[in-house]
């Protein structure tokens, strides 16, 4: 099965951590995330970023991220754990990818696994497209 549902960011609440000074700056996010669709729900996350400059554009950055997902998805209710990752480079369009933690769904999501990315159109619109099984 595969779905794509819409999402925004309802929270953002970013740390830094590291050393402050030359180089990369690294920080920590929780985020909050509302989704519609075939998914509907919320997600809690956890990011760790790294990003090459503080000026300038969202590029030469990176992000790995836990989320716990509650909600319903395709009208099954629960709740299950993503990891995943992106980076943007100057110039190159940005990557996502990542995958449901093996074991980590609830309720009527139990036995859930699959694959996901995140896609953002020209206007800043986010959607994850999720490809999954239950078994």
């Amino acid at each position: 099965m595969k779905i794509v549902s819409s999402f925004e960011v309802t929270g953002w609440d970013t740390l830094p951590y590291g050393e402050e000074g030359e180089g990369p700056i690294l920080s920590e996010a929780h985020v909050v995330k509302r989704y519609h669709g075939d998914l509907d729900g919320e997600g809690r996350v956890r990011l760790l970023m790294c990003r090459a400059s503080a000026e300038g554009p969202l590029e030469n950055a990176g992000y790995i991220a836990s989320e716990r997902v509650s909600g319903t998805l395709e009208g099954r209710e629960g709740t299950f754990v993503l990891h995943h990752w992106g980076i943007a480079g100057a110039g190159e369009p940005p990557r996502t990818a990542g995958h449901v933690v093996p074991g980590s769904g609830t309720g009527e999501l139990a036995g859930l696994s699959g694959t996901m990315e995140i896609h953002v159109d020209a206007e800043g619109g986010h959607t994850l497209a999720l490809e999954y099984e239950i078994q």
